[in-house]
């Protein structure tokens, strides 16, 4: 057994989702969103090594001293798997591993909304989950990748770094490829990608222009993409792909921007009443007006689409938080903290929810 299965045993055992280990600090566990010891003993320098050295192959090692970053699975067999970030911070190695549920949770457990659904059904086009690192959105991919697995018959390629939930061949054929072991780059696996005749592409990050670049080409070309980003809302998300290119290529992006977009689903995660955690939504889906609002720049009209698309599945954050509040999923006070627009929130908050410098 490796030397860090113990701690990741202890942080299970303690309901915890991540476990963040830096020299001359206990472990500590992220329990129901905050940050708990568990355990006494700092970590020291050598005990840090002997724990990261002992679960990583000799070339990843050498990789990690070399690029002081490394991203990489670990599994405990009939327990859980975990995705691991190796870093070097201010004291030395530093690691932060998060469990990956080993059964994947479906529509039904994570109660997505229903429009997601119409996502997952469509047969070409750029779907975008989007939310802060630690928002679940590859629990919300893997349960509508999982989704189509049960309901029809695809060939599905995921591209990722490194492979989170691994899916069992239903309906569906899925191919998956981690970044460092089986392809150098995400760039250079969409490109392998689209020789490949896939229906749906899932790709980890779209961190790179390379990346969001061929991304939206294989939307383009008749392919179901889904991709995360790091925004927190639908209007944020289309301003992030287009911005990601340079001044003279923006205009052209925003053209086959407006031809593929399917769809944006940014996810929040809150805290529940009376423990653990819920995911809130705001969901763009596709809407005549929509490619002329991306092709004429009108980011800031796609709030106003969103509002008045309920009757096709489309909600802003702030109608999912109310409804949050309004279901006792959610305190009052998570839900002000959360929105955008705060006025509408102040008025349910109860007296003494704000001290404390919020």
């Amino acid at each position: 057994m490796a030397a860090i299965d113990s701690l990741l045993r202890t942080m299970l055992e303690k309901g915890g989702s991540d476990l963040h280990l830096t020299v001359g600090l206990p472990p500590k566990s992220r329990i129901s969103g905050n940050l708990i010891p568990i355990g006494e003993t700092p970590v020291t320098a050598a005990y840090m090594t002997e724990l990261l050295q002992g679960i990583c192959p000799p070339a990843r090692w050498t990789q990690f001293l070399e690029k002081r970053d490394l991203d990489l699975a670990h599994e405990i067999p009939g327990l859980a798997r975990f995705r691991g970030n190796f870093l070097y911070n201010h004291w030395g190695q530093a690691a932060v591993f998060r469990q990956i549920p080993s059964k994947i949770m479906s529509f039904d457990d994570l109660k997505l909304p229903p429009a997601l659904k119409k996502l997952c059904n469509l047969n070409e086009g750029l779907v975008v989950v989007t939310g802060p690192t630690g928002s679940g959105k590859s629990t919300t991919l893997a349960a509508m990748i999982d989704y189509i697995n049960d309901t029809s018959a695809r060939h599905i390629i995921t591209i990722e770094d490194p492979v989170e939930f691994v899916h069992q061949n239903k309906k569906s054929v899925i191919v998956h490829r981690e970044v460092g072991d089986h392809t150098r780059s995400f760039g250079a696996a969409l490109k392998g990608a689209m020789r490949h005749d896939p229906d749906i592409i899932l790709v980890g990050e779209m961190r790179e222009l390379e990346t969001i670049k061929l991304a939206l080409s294989c939307a383009s070309m008749g392919m179901l993409v889904f991709g995360t980003l790091h925004t927190n809302n639908a209007p944020k998300t289309i301003d992030r792909i287009i911005n990601a290119f340079p001044a003279q290529e923006q205009n052209q992006v925003r053209v086959m921007l407006a031809g593929c977009l399917a769809g944006v689903v940014a996810q929040l995660l809150c805290k529940r009443v009376p423990k653990g955690r819920c995911a809130v939504h705001e969901i763009l889906m596709q809407h005549e007006a929509l490619p002329n609002t991306i092709r004429s720049g009108q980011i800031n009209n796609i709030r106003a689409l969103i509002e008045g698309g309920g009757a096709d599945g489309m909600i802003t954050m702030d109608q999912s938080l109310l409804a949050r509040v309004q279901d006792g999923s959610i305190e009052p006070k998570e839900a002000y903290l959360k929105a955008a627009n705060k006025p509408p929130f102040a008025a349910l908050l109860k007296p003494g929810d704000l001290e404390g410098g919020h």
